[in-house]
Parts: structure tokens; sequence; C-alpha cells
């Protein structure tokens, strides 16, 4: 019975950690390094006995959820900004 690999269960928190992150730029981040450690974990487990892909596999998919969720949550700071410096313009011409 072999062990699991400790950067697919790493991955797996910084993926799920870059969901639900409230901080847009640390959650992206995260999310980053979440799918590095994936990938990293996957080659480790293929080259090994270890167990974990699943994991890993987990790891990467709430990864990239997360990357797109913080990319959205920057959209919509940025968007939300533009239209309240927009509308504080238009109300003092």
């Amino acid at each position: 019975m072999g062990e699991t690999n400790s950067k697919s269960i790493v991955s797996l928190v910084l993926g799920i950690l870059s969901i639900f992150l409230p901080l847009p730029f640390i959650g992206l981040i995260l999310g980053i390094i979440g799918i590095i450690l994936s990938s990293k974990s996957m080659k480790e487990i293929d080259l090994t006995s270890e167990k974990g892909k699943g994991l890993a596999i987990s790891g990467k998919v709430c990864s990239i959820i997360g990357i797109c969720v913080q990319i959205l949550l920057i959209l919509l700071t940025v968007l939300s900004i533009a239209s309240v410096s927009l509308l504080m313009n238009s109300g003092n011409n």
C-alpha cells in the first residue's frame, strides 16, 4: 500500500482556497500555484507508485475554476469602479 502524494493534497487545498478566498489577487496566485503543484504531483505519481492521482486531478480542476472565479471578480471590480467614476463625473457636468 503506497503513500499519498503530499503535493496532490496541497494542490487540492490551494484549489479550494482559490475558489472561496474573497481577496481576488491572492486567490488568483493560489490557483496558479495549485495548477503547478497538481501537474508536478501527477508526474511524480506516474513515476512512482504513490496514490493521490484523483486528488491531483481534483486540485487541478478546483484551481482552474478558482482562477476563472477570481478573474471574474477582478473584472467586476474594475467595471464597478469605472462605472462609479463615470457616474460621478457626469454628475459634476
